[in-house]
C-alpha cells in the first residue's frame, strides 16, 4: 500500500469512528429523553432501562453507518482539497481514480461487515430491546400466552390469531373464546378474516358457537360478517408479532415460507428480506458518492458546499429508499425491486459523477 493510500485509509478510519461515536451518542440522548418518562412510570428496574438503550446501539449503528461513511469521505477529501493537496497530487500526474482505491476497498469491507453485523448482532439486540419495551407496556388484560400464532387475553376471554398482517392491519385465522366468571366456555367465534373498522373488529366468513348452560346443546350459526367482542386495538397485535429486524436471514426466510404455505400474504416480509440484502451496499455507494462530491471542489470554501451536497444526498437517498419500500409493501413494485431501487439509482448517479471527475 502506497503512502497516499495509507494516509487516506488512516484518516478515513479516524473520522468514521468519530462520526459513529458522535451520532450514536446524539441518537441515544434523544431516545432517552423521549422515553424516560414512560420508563420511570413503569415497573421496570433501572438496570432494565439501561440495558434497553444498550440493546438499541447495534440497530443505531447499522442505520447510521452509511451516513458515517459519507461524512468521513467528505471530511477526508474535503480537508485534502482545502489544503490544496488534491491539486498538488493532480499536478503530479496522479489520477483521481487512484485516490479512490482505498475508499472503494474500505467501502467494500464496511459493506460486508455491516452485512454480517446485521445478520448476527442486530437481531439479538433489537429482540431484547423489544422484550423490555413490551414489558413496560404490558397490561394484565393484554397478556400474551404464546408466540406460535398469537394467543392474547382480552377482557372476556382468549383469542388466537394465526396471522396478523401489519401493513393493512388485518387478522387471519381467528378464534375467539368467550368465558364466564367461572372460566367456562360459553361462546366461540371462528372467522377467516377480521378488519378494524370504526373502532371495532368486523369478522368475515364467521362461525359462531353458543352455549347457554352446561346442559344445553351447542347452537351453531354462520354469519357473513359479525362484530367481534374484542376490546383490542391493532397496536395490541402489532407489539406481539415478531418484527423483521428481530430475525436473521434464515429465520425471516423460513417465516415467509410458513406464512405463505398457510395461504397468507407475506409481501411486507419479502420486501424486508430483500432490504436486508440491499441496504448494506449503500455503504459502498455513499463512499463513491462522497468521493465524487468532495473531489469536484476547487476552492477553499468547497468543503462547506460539499457537506451541504452530502447531507442533501443522504436525505434524498432515505426518501427514495423509504418511498420504494412503501411501494413494495403496497404491491406496486416487486419486493426485490422495491428494496434495490434506491441502490440502483444512486449507484448509477455515483458512477456518472465519477466519470466526470477528470
Amino acid at each position: 500500500m502506497s503512502v497516499i493510500h495509507r494516509y487516506i485509509s488512516g484518516s478515513f478510519s479516524k473520522y468514521f469512528g468519530l462520526v459513529l461515536l458522535m451520532v450514536v451518542a446524539i441518537y441515544l440522548s434523544i431516545d432517552f429523553f423521549g422515553k424516560i418518562d414512560n420508563f420511570m412510570a413503569s415497573t421496570l428496574k433501572a438496570i432494565e432501562i439501561f440495558l434497553y438503550f444498550v440493546y438499541k446501539i447495534p440497530l443505531i449503528i447499522s442505520q447510521i453507518t452509511p451516513v458515517g461513511v459519507l461524512i468521513a469521505v467528505l471530511i477526508v477529501f474535503g480537508l485534502m482539497n482545502r489544503q490544496n493537496e488534491i491539486i498538488a497530487l493532480k499536478s503530479s500526474g496522479i489520477s483521481p481514480f487512484y485516490l479512490l482505491r482505498p475508499v472503494v476497498a474500505l467501502g467494500i469491507i464496511i459493506t460486508l461487515g455491516l452485512f454480517v453485523f446485521s445478520e448476527i448482532v442486530v437481531p439479538v439486540g433489537i429482540s431484547r430491546a423489544n422484550r423490555i419495551e413490551e414489558k413496560e407496556k404490558e397490561s394484565p388484560d393484554r397478556q400474551v400466552v404464546a408466540r406460535s400464532g398469537i394467543w392474547i387475553r382480552h377482557k372476556t376471554g382468549l383469542a388466537h390469531i394465526k396471522y396478523f398482517h401489519p401493513g393493512d392491519q388485518v387478522l387471519h385465522g381467528i378464534s375467539i373464546y368467550i368465558l364466564d366468571d367461572d372460566f367456562n366456555l360459553v361462546r366461540r367465534i371462528d372467522a377467516k378474516r377480521g378488519e378494524y373498522v370504526d373502532g371495532k373488529w368486523i369478522l368475515h366468513e364467521s362461525m359462531v358457537q353458543s352455549l347457554n348452560g352446561p346442559g344445553d346443546a351447542m347452537r351453531i350459526e354462520y354469519e357473513e360478517t359479525v362484530a367481534a367482542p374484542l376490546d383490542l386495538v391493532p397496536s395490541d397485535f402489532q407489539r406481539v408479532i415478531r418484527e423483521s429486524e428481530e430475525m436473521n436471514f434464515r429465520e425471516l426466510w423460513n417465516y415467509i415460507q410458513r406464512v405463505e404455505s398457510e395461504g397468507y400474504d407475506a409481501t411486507e416480509y419479502r420486501v424486508d428480506f430483500h432490504g436486508k440484502i440491499a441496504f448494506p451496499f449503500v455503504c459502498l455507494i455513499m463512499a463513491l458518492m462522497g468521493s465524487a462530491i468532495a473531489l469536484r471542489g476547487k476552492t477553499r470554501d468547497g468543503m462547506a458546499v460539499s457537506f451541504a451536497y452530502g447531507i442533501l444526498t443522504a436525505a434524498l437517498y432515505w426518501s427514495v429508499y423509504s418511498f420504494s419500500l412503501s411501494l413494495g409493501y403496497g404491491g406496486v413494485l416487486p419486493p426485490w425491486l422495491a428494496a434495490w431501487t434506491a441502490d440502483i439509482l444512486f449507484g448509477l448517479a455515483a458512477g456518472l459523477m465519477l466519470l466526470n471527475l477528470e
